[in-house]
């Protein structure tokens, strides 16, 4: 049950990395293309999370943990290069 429960999960964090594609690359400006790529990024540590579930492997929460430590510093390199900060 939970294992079902789990790939029904999985199956909507990789449509809303899909929705979040869409926008990424239609969207009319940077801002919404900056959320719509820190949504991805932290929609597939939610994946990789489960990958890691599913084979029994933690190392690969370690991988998780250093995408996401990687993907806060590229959202704020972004939002401080909008703010012409940078």
């Amino acid at each position: 049950m939970v294992n079902t429960i789990l790939i029904v999960a999985g199956v909507f964090m990789v449509l809303g990395i899909l929705l979040s594609l869409f926008r990424f690359i239609k969207g009319p400006d940077i801002t919404d293309r900056t959320v719509a790529f820190d949504v991805m990024t932290v929609t597939s540590i939610s994946v990789i999370g489960l990958i890691a579930y599913f084979a029994g492997r933690i190392i690969y929460l370690d991988v998780a943990l250093v995408y996401g430590l990687l993907s806060f510093l590229s959202v704020v390199a972004i939002g401080r290069y909008i703010e012409k900060g940078l």
